[in-house]
Formats: C-alpha cells, structure tokens, sequence
C-alpha cells in the first residue's frame, strides 16, 4: 500500500468497512424504495433512514482514508450514527405513531440484527485505536 493509504482499512478495519459499506448500500436502497413508494406513510421514519444510509456511506469512506480531515469526518460520522440510533431506538418505542414503519435505526436496528447500534461504537473505538500519535 502506498504511505497515504490508509491503515484503518487493514485487518479488522477491512471487515469494519464492508460491514459499512453493506448496511450503507442496503439502507440506501430500502429508504429509497419507501421514500419513493409510500413516502406519505412515514416521511420522518423515512427520512431518518435515508439520512442514516448517507451517514453509513461517508464513515465507509472516510475509514478508508487516515487524513486527519478523513479521520475527523470519521469521528463525526460515527457520534451522529451513535446519537441517532439511540435516539430513534427510545421513541420507536416511546412514540411508536412517529415510527409506524420499521426503518433502520428503528428498534435499535433491531431489523439489521442490531448493527446500526454497535457499529458506530466499533468504529469509533477502531478510529481511537488507530488514532495517529501527536507529534510536536
């Protein structure tokens, strides 16, 4: 690998960034088809989703760069991922009419097998991990 690839794509961080690339492309193509289908029936769930997929395809991309900028949008990318999973799994279930349809943040991510909910958490403890030493 050249000096500017990145080392946050070796070993484990390969199988951390597939595993986002996957639920990137899946819940790109599940919000899609219910924003497009029935967007009336649940546009915030819906909304949420597609926004969760965005989320999921930039820390793909920014785990496959060891830029400081890369690994600052990383690190961004995986606190909102975080926030919202949590934050949507609480009023799936205290605010169900918010939610009438399954997405993926829903139940925390309980239709992914609770990937959206661990893998912000892996991938912000493989960013500290492979967090670069501080010269100066």
């Amino acid at each position: 690998m050249p000096e500017s690839a990145s080392h946050l794509a070796s070993g484990p961080g390969r199988v951390l960034v597939a595993v986002y690339g996957v639920l990137g492309l899946a819940a790109t193509g599940r919000s899609t088809v219910q924003l497009l289908g029935q967007p009336e029936e649940a546009p915030l769930a819906y909304s949420l989703s597609l926004l969760a997929a965005v989320i999921y395809l930039v820390a793909t991309a920014s785990l496959l760069r060891s830029t400081p900028r890369a690994r600052l949008v990383g690190l961004v990318a995986c606190s909102v991922e975080a926030v919202g999973v949590l934050a949507v799994g609480v009023l799936t279930y205290t605010a169900p009419d918010l939610f009438p349809d399954k997405t993926v943040w829903s139940h925390f991510g309980q239709g992914y097998a609770f990937l959206p909910l661990v893998l912000p958490f892996l991938g912000l403890a493989w960013l500290r991990r492979t967090s670069l030493p501080v010269s100066g």
